[in-house]
């Protein structure tokens, strides 16, 4: 057989599954020191460590002192490791976390002696469209990939091409992915035999020519002792994975095609369910990436003093380790669902620590009885903020001029008045503090101590002279100063900030009123709303909102009716539908006789607010959920006949808000979950039938049919995941995090929960065989209370329409009470970074070094133009790794860069 097959020895390493991190760690530990004493003992023996870091590093927090060890055998080429940190999740976590996850890993594969040159991609469940570009600029010819596949593909190498056309050699991994080779060397006896049916299996996929591969390995698996003997005994060779993979140059000439993500169930089970298990995981991530990627990062490179590199590094580090193809997917015990939550809840803790650190900075430039405003976005914007303020006078800007403003609350004035001895009450006072206030005065008359309290205070506060005068004191009043909270509309530059405060009416630059308003309607607060600069107020009751760009209208049975401007009309929208659900984490299973619920058995619409900046309704509609699945005895290796007679009455709350100068509704969904074994569905008629549907998700925006393709086993469900949005048939979703989509009847279909009790059903109506062990996880029934925040947005044109307004609904402008002296006026509005062009949109902005490092990518299907203008001096191309380019025209404090259509790029630019 000479050397027809290549034996790459390895192990896929779980490091969180179906136990804990740390429990998998003390077996990695024992593995790895297995490994390095084989390695060392027969020089012929080669290792692939599953292609993450990750393995690495948990191992030397145990043996700091086998550094050395590695480092020797990674430089000698016979332990290949790397090019990822973690083998990720591609369609859980952002496009940038992808990046970040490869830089890591190869920066750190380098200190040890070299990173595997191959994208491998073992065990994801799917492969993102991007994934070929993301590797090719991160300096990569090659990708290995199992799950996914297609049906076309009739090789064990094919060409995957990127949107933007970049196309490269990926192997495939086909009769048993990852552990083609696994049964191999099983037995000593039989081993020719076993190598000749190998041989005849694999030459179907790789031809008459050239070397077979064979991936010797499988879940935790350690090597074997004489194996480099057996090897030898069936005339094959021992390699790493790049050892075989580096025979082959990268040319894709001539190999079949495959274009954008790969999601077939043709040859792999993909198990798509892990999209919507545990939505509260997927939620926290979502928070915690924006959190680190679109406002500690951006905010600390341009507004900051010294880089918080080292924060924001742990902050990467924790989602690039929650990213983890069975951390991030919900899949694991409840154990590790816990471990993954707070990690993610760590990273959005240390992104909010560099925000506030940065914007702490900015509001010491504003007066303390106003607010600072920064725009995450890279875009000039007018948006909405709430504000909590002191008093009842009008807004101002930095120039004087109003602020059109919309009251929405008045907080309580007295927060006590009771009967009470006073020495009491002087208990609760520390300092100035007294009920989370400063005191601002007091008295004594007639009997009652009254202390007046505000948030801030110049008053020296002297208890001894108030014990003198508590003679006759039996009643305490605490009475705060009046606060309300507003909306207001704000106008915010690039990137950048601007700041309002409180005015007494006769320090305000009234803007002339309009010709033929009745004397002192430019006094009204909204007074230039509907101007020619500024969008149409927004006007609301208890059936219909209306902002002028949307009318939104209630029906009966709480469902909406969107009317764009355009005149494209959804009617029923918001429908919310429970259906059981006896599968497990990783895949969606309806019992035999399933119930849909989608009628409320009663309707409650209550007006919030009526405008003219925010209107705002209450639908609460009651429903009769089934409790639970009724399975066969309750064995869950039974699939479930229908779902249980029980009931629980369960309320679903929907805040419907229209705000002006939005084109699309925001929906706040808020839910007790007291059943398990179900799930529940948003859905969204669409405007006009569609074929196919468009979303967004890792620098892409991907079309998708109505079906799925099957063949491996796993029914074949047409549920797909979206990141920041999704559209079909002239209706988009705006989302704040993943979330599963099906368009079904001519719906959009959101998945708001999926409520299961097991990680692998052994017997899954819709997979054939089990997906892992049959262990329960009672805490991915999710129950309690839950809630989903989304916008639906009417469009006709094109999904083009989509992409700013997900921007914005995505991005918040950012309130920060000011800090600074009363008596400085407001500074002048400051922008940091302006990143414009049809599709451009902004996904990273860091500190390299002494450059400033901008990403941004093409999300549209034709070439277009990105301008950075900011007072940029200088500007040079970079790669994925951060690898400095070839220099960029700067004219006029401006870079007009050219990218091709669904392009990612890299920019490393000065500024004065």
């Amino acid at each position: 057989m000479s050397t027809e097959i290549v034996v790459v020895p390895h192990t896929h390493w779980d490091r969180e599954w179906y136990e804990p991190f740390q429990r998998f760690r003390l077996r990695l530990v024992a593995l790895l020191d297995e490994v390095l004493d084989t390695m060392e003992r027969e020089p012929g023996y080669h290792f692939t460590l599953d292609g993450q870091l990750a393995c690495v590093d948990d191992y030397l927090e145990v043996r700091p002192e086998n550094r050395d060890r590695i480092a020797a055998l990674v430089e000698s080429g016979r332990l290949a490791v790397g090019p990822w940190q973690i083998l990720l999740d591609e369609f859980l976590c952002s496009g940038e976390n992808i990046i970040r996850n490869l830089e890591l890993g190869m920066d750190r594969a380098d200190k040890l002696g070299g990173a595997m040159p191959v994208g491998y991609l073992p065990d994801m469940f799917g492969h993102t469209a991007q994934m070929p570009q993301i590797l090719r600029k991160a300096g990569l010819l090659h990708a290995c990939v199992y799950r996914g596949v297609p049906s076309s593909v009739t090789t064990d190498a094919f060409a995957w091409v990127a949107p933007d056309g970049t196309a490269l050699r990926t192997q495939y991994l086909p009769v048993g992915g990852y552990g083609n080779g696994a049964h191999l060397f099983s037995d000593p006896h039989g081993l020719k035999e076993r190598a000749t049916a190998f041989v005849e299996t694999m030459r179907e996929w790789h031809g008459p020519e050239g070397s077979l591969l064979a991936m010797y390995g499988t879940d935790h698996s350690a090597p074997v002792r004489g194996l480099p003997e057996m090897v030898a005994a069936i005339g094959a060779r021992m390699d790493t994975l790049s050892g075989y993979i580096g025979a082959y140059s990268g040319d894709v000439e001539g190999l079949p095609r495959v274009h954008g993500e790969l999601r077939s169930h043709a040859r792999a089970n993909i198990l798509p369910g892990v999209i919507s298990v545990r939505p509260h995981v997927k939620q926290a991530m979502g928070r915690a990436e924006r959190m680190v990627e679109r406002y500690a990062e951006p905010l600390a490179t341009l507004w900051g003093a010294e880089w918080p590199g080292r924060f924001l590094d742990m902050a990467w580090w924790r989602l690039v380790d929650a990213s983890g193809h069975d951390s991030v997917t919900g899949c694991g015990v409840d154990e590790t669902a816990q471990q993954v939550a707070a990690r993610i809840a760590e990273a959005e803790h240390l992104g909010q620590a560099v925000r506030d650190m940065v914007t702490a900075r900015l509001a010491a430039t504003v007066t303390s009885d106003g607010v600072l405003v920064v725009n995450p976005t890279p875009q000039a914007r007018s948006g909405i903020v709430i504000v909590d303020l002191a008093g009842t006078d009008p807004l101002v800007d930095p120039s004087g001029a109003p602020v059109p403003v919309q009251p929405l609350e008045y907080a309580a004035t007295l927060l006590l008045d009771e009967e009470m001895d006073p020495g009491t009450a002087l208990t609760f006072i520390h300092g100035t503090e007294l009920y989370g206030q400063h005191i601002t005065g007091w008295s004594v008359e007639d009997g009652v101590l009254t202390f007046t309290v505000a948030r801030e205070t110049s008053v020296l506060f002297d208890p001894a002279e108030l014990r003198g005068r508590l003679a006759g004191v039996a009643r305490v009043r605490i009475v705060a100063e009046p606060r309300r909270t507003v909306a207001a509309m704000v106008e915010v530059p690039p990137l950048g900030h601007t700041s309002i405060r409180p005015a007494p009416r006769d320090q305000v630059f009234w803007p002339p009123a309009p010709s033929g308003s009745i004397p002192g309607a430019q006094h009204h607060p909204a007074c230039w709303l509907g101007s020619d600069s500024a969008p149409l107020p927004v006007r609301g009751d208890e059936e219909v909102l209306d902002n002028g760009l949307l009318r939104v209208m209630i029906a009966a049975d709480g469902t909406l009716t969107l009317i764009g401007q355009d005149g494209t009309t959804v009617t029923g929208a918001g429908r919310i539908v429970d259906g059981g659900d006896v599968g497990d984490t990783y895949n969606h299973a309806p019992p035999l006789d399933d119930l849909l619920v989608s009628e409320p058995e009663s309707v409650e619409v209550e007006l919030v607010c009526s405008g003219p900046l925010v209107a705002a309704v209450d639908v609460r509609r009651a429903y009769r959920w089934p409790a639970a699945g009724a399975g066969l005895d309750g064995a869950p290796e039974v699939p479930a006949l229908s779902r249980t007679p029980r009931t629980e009455e369960i309320v679903v709350t929907t805040r419907v808000e229209l705000r002006a100068g939005e084109p699309y509704v925001r929906l706040h969904v808020e839910f007790d979950n007291r059943g398990t074994d179900h799930r529940v569905r948003l859905h969204v008629p669409l405007p006009s039938p569609a074929a196919e549907s468009y979303a967004e998700g890792q620098f892409a925006v991907v079309t998708r049919g109505l079906t799925a393709e099957g063949g491996c086993g796993e029914t074949p469900l047409p549920t797909f995941p979206a990141s920041s949005w999704v559209a079909a048939g002239g209706v988009a979703a705006l989302l704040e995090h993943v979330t599963e989509y099906e368009v079904v009847d001519d719906e959009l279909a959101l998945t708001l929960l999926r409520s299961v009790g097991y990680l692998s059903r052994n017997r899954n109506a819709f997979r054939p065989e089990p997906a892992g062990p049959q262990l329960p996880t009672p805490a991915a029934q999710s129950r309690g209370v839950r809630s989903v925040s989304l916008a639906l947005m009417p469009y006709q044109s094109s999904w083009g329409e989509v992409v700013p307004q997900a921007e914005t609904f995505r991005h918040d402008l950012l309130v920060v009470p000011g800090s600074g002296d009363r008596a400085l006026p407001l500074p002048a509005p400051a922008a940091g970074l302006s990143v414009t062009g049809d599709g451009v949109v902004m996904t990273s902005l860091r500190m390299r070094d002494d450059w400033r490092e901008l990403r941004v990518v093409a999300l549209t299907p034709n070439d277009t133009e990105a301008v950075i203008s900011g007072d940029l001096v200088q500007a040079r191309h970079a790669d994925l790794r951060g690898r400095p380019g070839e220099s960029v025209q700067v004219r006029d404090g401006e870079v007009r860069l050219p990218l091709r259509a669904w392009e990612i790029a890299t920019l490393q630019f000065r500024q004065l």
